[in-house]
């Protein structure tokens, strides 16, 4: 837990850029305001943090998921902010299928190019030997008319 109530609070960074976001340009919004709206919005994510931990804990669960959020913020009666929601977590689940795949996809291709190499550094040697091979039979041919 946390040992200050100050440690609480989101990063101020991350507050001024969705203030930016949300407002139009040429909006200044004074140092005040930022703090006020930095400590609402940490204690919003307490507060519905602690109503989704009730349902998971109802559930006979130690994990908080999404489904727990979606029923802390119908219990608060943000029930307007549960589309918006759910359209943020399917694109994070899109998002996070991409990444999987895109990984899935990178590493296959590093096996097939370490597979290629493989392949390339035999045919080299196999090369190589019958260059040799070659060699020692000019060699050979030129001892024989010495």
């Amino acid at each position: 837990m946390a040992e200050r109530p100050e440690d609480l609070n989101l990063p101020n960074a991350v507050i001024t850029r969705i203030i930016k976001e949300a407002l139009p340009d040429g909006v200044n919004v004074s140092k005040e305001a930022r703090r006020a709206i930095s400590q609402a919005a940490s204690v919003f994510v307490l507060y519905a943090t602690s109503c989704a931990n009730n349902f998971a804990m109802k559930a006979k669960r130690k994990t908080l998921n999404a489904g727990d959020v979606m029923s802390a913020m119908e219990e608060m009666e943000f029930e307007r902010f549960l589309q918006p929601l759910r359209e943020a977590l399917e694109a994070y689940k899109k998002g996070q299928k991409g990444k999987k795949e895109a990984s899935e996809q990178k590493r296959k291709d590093k096996d097939k190019k370490n597979d290629t190499d493989d392949n390339d550094k035999s045919r080299d040697e196999e090369e190589d030997e019958h260059m040799d091979d070659e060699q020692e039979g000019e060699n050979e041919e030129e001892d024989v008319e010495n």
